[in-house]
């Protein structure tokens, strides 16, 4: 005869009922996750603009990314005092982000800005 207690094989079977359980929904979840993760909506690369508009014949965009003159980044830093200044113009402050692209499309003229530089690693 088995000279195991009969409690020691009912933990032991609950053990090994409770890993097993545990091992299927581990599985489960991993095999669901890729299909889970790929119905979520994806976001854009670009974000709407916040403003939009053309000036001087040139397109300016204003979103969470940045500026954007015809298409190309314009580099914008906020100073301490909550004005705005670029490269182009960087002795003057601006209030808003449309103010300090509107005055690089004048400073510009016809020129175009050149495309954004890889960033120092």
């Amino acid at each position: 005869m088995d000279a195991t207690p009969a409690s020691a094989v009912l933990s032991r079977r609950t053990f090994l009922r409770t890993a097993f359980t545990a091992a299927v929904l581990a599985g489960t979840v991993a095999a669901l996750a890729p299909v889970l993760r790929a119905r979520r909506p994806r976001q854009t690369l670009t974000p709407a603009p916040l403003t939009e508009e053309t000036y001087r014949g040139r397109h300016i965009a204003v979103d969470l990314a940045g500026v954007r003159i015809d298409g190309r980044p314009l580099h914008v830093m906020r100073r301490a005092d909550g004005s705005y200044l670029s490269g182009i113009n960087h002795f003057q402050s601006f209030e808003s982000p449309l103010e300090l692209a509107r005055a690089a499309v004048d400073e510009l003229g016809t020129n175009q800005l050149a495309l954004a530089a890889p960033h120092h690693g």
